[in-house]
């Protein structure tokens, strides 16, 4: 059984894996494309690109597919699902570092603390604070509350907040995909934390900007195709919101003349939410480890992906 594995997490697994596996370590794109034609099994997230979607097509009898990333919309999921390819992703290896970026977009959007550093690096000494508002009794809506939105609303009812999430199925008290647009207007932070599918793309729009409170702010966690990024723009620009703190855009990396870097009013964190930690490719190889055990068993597997969802 062929199995290729980054290069990055060899010292997390070699001394861990069991015998008789045909291993191969690789490193850069060309080596992870070539080695992936004939491999059972791949994991080939690579810095500092991630997922290697190429590398991913060029495979021919692939088994299982493990990556330490949550979102995979850059995969060919039907051909995936024609060779009866299991998928794993990463779903909540970095939920808390994600939940606690998510957070502190908050606290520097509520305390205007991106003006606070600038206003030190002007070596000044204001009489007033730049923002001034309590998340304290303020209301937020999380849309997706699964693994991270879940440990943001947790964090964020710690400061006083009345959190309300958004699920497929309304569970414990959230709200539906059919009913949350119709109560924008209620919340002070509106956070996305969804995964990325066909069906949430676009999914805030021109006319759910301006059904948010005008003294809102959108924080997205999740992907920057979930915003409409030229309605954005002009809502910041006609202040029909507060603001917007996007660890997330698109395309990524942002181009150095996109008008987001300039946009009034926002906050952009280049998508580092998932990185601010270090325990990201402990955790994935404890989750491979685990998930190899069960293949190979026959067991079921953490972290299945639901190809024909996207999720």
């Amino acid at each position: 059984m062929k199995v290729v594995l980054p290069a990055l997490a060899r010292a997390l697994l070699e001394p861990r894996l069991p015998e008789g596996l045909d291993l191969v370590w690789v490193t850069t794109r060309e080596e992870a494309t070539a080695e992936m034609a004939d491999a059972d099994i791949g994991w080939v997230d690579l810095y500092p690109h991630g997922l290697t979607g190429e590398a991913v097509a060029a495979a021919r009898k692939l088994r299982w597919l493990f990556t330490a990333i949550a979102g995979i919309e850059s995969l060919d999921l039907a051909a995936l699902r024609a060779m009866g390819t299991v998928v794993t992703n990463g779903a909540g290896i970095n939920a808390i570092a994600v939940a606690e970026y998510a957070v502190m977009g908050v606290l520097v959007a509520a305390k205007r603390y991106d003006e606070v550093v600038r206003i030190a690096d002007r070596r000044a000494w204001p009489d007033y604070a730049p923002g001034r508002q309590e998340l304290h009794e303020t209301r937020a809506l999380i849309v997706g509350y699964g693994a991270i939105g879940r440990l943001i609303g947790a964090r964020l009812a710690a400061f006083g907040v009345d959190v309300t999430g958004v699920t497929r199925s309304g569970r414990d008290g959230t709200l539906t995909p059919d009913t949350w647009k119709t109560k924008l207007g209620t919340f002070d932070w509106v956070i996305l934390a969804a995964p990325s599918t066909d069906d949430t793309r676009a999914l805030i729009g021109k006319s759910d900007l301006v059904a948010m409170k005008s003294s809102a702010w959108l924080i997205n966690m999740a992907r920057g195709d979930m915003v409409d990024q030229d309605a954005l723009i002009d809502t910041l620009g006609r202040k029909q919101i507060a603001g917007a703190f996007l660890d997330t855009v698109d395309p990524e990396p942002l181009p150095e003349d996109h008008p987001l870097w300039r946009t009034t009013n926002v906050i952009l964190s280049m998508h580092l939410s998932g990185r601010s930690q270090t325990k990201m490719f402990v955790r994935a190889a404890d989750l491979f480890l685990r998930n190899l055990t069960a293949f190979r068993a026959g067991t079921p597997m953490e972290n299945v992906v639901d190809l024909a969802a996207g999720y």
